[in-house]
């Protein structure tokens, strides 16, 4: 059986499903996957919580399958957070250095710098990432620590999110008994799981297409430049097909996992699919080239929006390795396809690596965001950020942000 200290849970909290990845940390060198447990969401829509007793269940659900495959009893967990209520933005931070050799205190402070920024109540910052370090204007630095300067300078990535939907999401962890060590934006813990040091380096946008929303990540020269998310999901795909087959959602859902493409022309026009009636009717068959028709159109806007999203930062010519996407929706046949076509970059599906154990169930783009959340934890488990935040502090941050909105407003 394995050591709890060794034990990490991701928990991908997600609009449709709630999974729960078990990974044990192997001489601290690699992370193997040893549990995974899944269950529909019912209590989320784009990402946030609108249920907080259903996402109780899924959640208790989830981790009681993964404590079972795993052998082991979970108590603390990683999870992902995504929603249109994310917010990123790029500061700076400058400080003299004392002694003229940059110490940990000196890199502390000019990140305290470079996040003190008037951002309103009602919102959180949730990372706080390095993008690189200028000593006295020698730039390009990914870890000053002993050089020697007189001036140290910061760029860094800040990301925010709503304290509300913050809070409801620990609320929810809490309630299910378990303790929250910290909270990821969700592209980011993808991107550790999908990602190559090489692709990084030479400037990659990583697409992650859940149920509820697309989170978009830009990685350039090694550190994140942009990330932003898009309320447009899964979700919409289903509810198209609901719509064009008229038959019920939950079906919909069946028939789009089974039979989606998002491309028509690679169906043979003689495949056909049976598709369910509302309402007592008998079950149709219908071609399977119409489903993807109804597919098409919502692939090409969600990859429109991206590319869109890609120019307006001005990044569309400094992402030399192309596009990487990502879960669940990012399944079918044909997506790699369409983005291409729309994007006119290269393209690729990004599925979990870095890990052992269970690698072949985790092989799905659908699970990137807890293998990436297992990563995460691991590879920024010594780092100040995580021993500030961890072991349960998250939620005082998180309830004194609140108290202080309340006073403000009330």
């Amino acid at each position: 059986m394995a050591k709890q200290d060794n034990i990490l849970v991701g928990l991908d909290v997600g609009t449709t499903k709630i999974c729960a990845i078990v990974g044990e940390i192997v001489d601290d060198k690699r992370v193997d996957i040893i549990g995974i447990g899944t269950h529909p969401s019912k209590g989320l829509r784009k990402g946030m919580v609108v249920n907080i007793e259903s996402t109780v269940e899924s959640i208790k659900r989830a981790v009681e399958d993964a404590e079972l495959m795993a052998g082991v009893e979970i108590h603390s967990v990683y999870t992902g957070i995504a929603g249109g209520h994310i917010k990123g933005f790029n500061s700076r931070g400058v400080i003299a250095v004392k002694d003229q050799e940059v110490s940990r205190a000196d890199i502390d402070r000019v990140l305290d710098a470079a996040k003190a920024v008037a951002i309103p109540l009602d919102r959180e910052i949730l990372h706080v990432l390095p993008q690189e370090f200028i000593v006295d204007n020698q730039d390009g630095i990914k870890d000053p620590l002993g050089m020697s300067g007189v001036r140290l300078e910061v760029e860094v990535h800040i990301i925010t999110g709503a304290v509300t939907s913050a809070q409801n999401i620990v609320k929810s962890i809490n309630r299910a008994g378990l303790e929250m060590v910290d909270m990821i934006l969700q592209p980011l813990a993808s991107s550790e799981a999908v990602l190559s040091p090489e692709e990084r380096e030479l400037g990659v946008a990583v697409v992650d297409i859940g149920g509820g929303t697309t989170d978009i990540a830009v990685f350039v020269e090694g550190s994140i430049r942009h990330t932003a998310v898009l309320a447009i999901g899964g979700s919409h795909f289903t509810n198209d097909i609901a719509i064009g087959l008229r038959t019920p959602p939950a079906d919909a859902e069946k028939i789009k996992i089974k039979y989606g493409c998002a491309s028509a022309e690679m169906v043979k026009n003689s495949e056909t699919i049976e598709v369910p009636s509302v309402g007592g009717r008998p079950p149709r068959i219908l071609s399977r080239q119409l489903l993807s028709e109804i597919i098409e159109p919502r692939a090409e806007e969600v990859f429109t929006l991206v590319a869109r999203e890609i120019e307006k930062m001005g990044y569309e010519d400094r992402i030399a390795s192309g596009i990487v996407i990502t879960g669940g929706t990012s399944c079918f046949n044909g997506m790699v396809e369409v983005a291409e076509r729309i994007l006119g970059l290269p393209v690729r599906k990004g599925v979990p690596v870095g890990v052992g154990g269970l690698i072949d169930v985790v092989s799905s783009p659908g699970y990137a965001t807890g293998v990436g959340l297992n990563l995460y934890a691991f590879r920024n488990q010594d780092k100040e950020e995580h021993r500030r935040v961890g072991k349960g502090k998250f939620w005082s941050r998180i309830g004194s942000k609140m108290k202080q909105w309340g006073h403000e407003f009330f």
